[in-house]
């Protein structure tokens, strides 16, 4: 019971880091250097998701070591899933108004998601 409180309780700070960064820290300069390696926004927004990856790990009580390269998998997957659907994005001209968008934000998000599920699984003793 105890590891079921633990996995659900790391999968909600997950959600909660993922919503804020992404939904509300997210100003024009950074959503503009999503699909550049020369421009810092991508890297910005790759480092909050790390970072605010830190606490729901550290349920896990894993040591610091197991922590940090979890973080800087986080980091670098992050960076790549979202580098990938700006460059996708912007090769199909996809807006808000059209269902490719729509279709890339869904599997955006999903791989988001499904790099939550690996991180947690790899966290946990």
């Amino acid at each position: 019971m105890e590891m079921a409180v633990t996995t659900v309780a790391m999968l909600a700070c997950m959600q909660l880091k993922h919503f804020v960064v992404d939904y509300v820290l997210q100003p024009a300069w950074i959503l503009r250097g999503k699909a550049d390696f020369r421009m810092i926004g991508g890297y910005v927004h790759a480092g909050g998701h790390a970072l605010g990856t830190v606490p729901a790990l550290m349920l896990a009580g894993g040591g610091a070591q197991r922590i940090a390269i979890l973080v800087l998998a986080e980091f670098v997957v992050h960076y790549l899933i979202d580098y990938a659907k700006a460059l996708v994005s912007r090769h199909c001209r996809a807006d808000a108004t059209t269902r490719a968008y729509w279709a890339m934000h869904g599997a955006d998000q999903l791989m988001h998601q499904l790099t939550y599920a690996v991180l947690i699984l790899a966290a946990l003793p």
